[in-house]
């Protein structure tokens, strides 16, 4: 999965054009299934044979091979994106280990640290609300629907919300996105209201939605054409971030915060060490 994810991101971050509403597409699409799954986990669960779950999921995977298959074809994306093969053929050519290139970037290694700290914060948020709210706040089986809310917050985002990412400026985004959804996370940690907290849940994913696409969009700026596979480096870390954060269940939503508060600070961090002093 985190291949698959990670090379359908380095496709679309490749398309000529405006690369960026393509990245928002993509994962809003992403949200749509994830804002889907909860809602059906949530009834299976109450069922004795909730293991029946899993035939969905299944099945939602095959129709993903299928549909691959038949959008591809199984070519080479220079023959997909003739465009992307002349962009890298018109650079210097590289030479040596690209794979030994791409690890001694610093920018890859900290957008890979960008998506370590968004995507753990993220499914953290997704997965563990429900058990907070159903024991912190009483919630019951219903806590459930709290995270299609904050993935459907997160679909949302990502299909209504980047022309504001693109009047504020996708770097000061990042900033003013970020802030917006430790405040909210605040008011879940501290308000002990279930409507409330469910609210906040949702407005958390709206704000975060946006984050995870604009990511992508500095690769084409500050890593050669000829390294797409740098964006792998991030996408195999992503299931890292999976495994890495649920762990955190004391202090679950302050830990939350502050993975929010590192990732801002790793955004300014990777803008600094690529020389780019611009806020738009």
């Amino acid at each position: 999965m985190a291949l698959h994810n990670a090379q359908c991101n380095t496709f679309t971050a490749m398309l000529p054009g405006n690369s960026t509403s393509a990245m928002g597409m993509l994962h809003g699409f992403y949200g749509i299934g994830a804002m889907a799954a909860p809602l059906a986990a949530t009834q299976f669960a109450q069922f004795s044979h909730w293991s029946y779950f899993y035939f969905i999921s299944m099945g939602l995977a095959t129709c993903s091979l299928l549909s691959s298959l038949y959008a591809f074809r199984l070519q080479r994306m220079e023959e997909l994106i003739p465009q992307a093969s002349d962009a890298a053929d018109s650079e210097p050519l590289i030479q040596g280990n690209k794979y030994k290139m791409i690890l001694g970037m610093k920018q890859v290694h900290l957008l890979a640290a960008f998506t370590l700290v968004y995507v753990g914060a993220e499914v953290t948020i997704g997965g563990w609300i429900v058990t907070f709210l159903d024991q912190l706040r009483s919630g019951g089986p219903s806590a459930g629907y709290v995270s299609s809310g904050f993935f459907g917050g997160i679909t949302v985002g990502r299909f209504i919300l980047w022309p504001v990412t693109d009047w504020i400026g996708k770097r000061r985004s990042i900033y003013i996105y970020g802030v917006l959804a430790i405040i909210f996370e605040i008011v879940v940690w501290r308000v002990p209201n279930i409507v409330t907290d469910a609210v906040a849940v949702a407005l958390v994913g709206l704000v975060l939605g946006p984050l995870y696409p604009i990511r992508f969009c500095p690769d084409g700026q500050y890593i050669p054409s000829q390294l797409p596979g740098s964006l792998i480096d991030s996408g195999v870390l992503i299931n890292q971030g999976y495994l890495l954060d649920p762990l955190a269940s004391s202090h679950l939503l302050a830990r939350v915060i502050g993975l929010l508060a590192f990732m801002m600070a790793n955004w300014a961090l990777f803008l600094f060490n690529s020389g780019d002093r611009r806020t738009d």
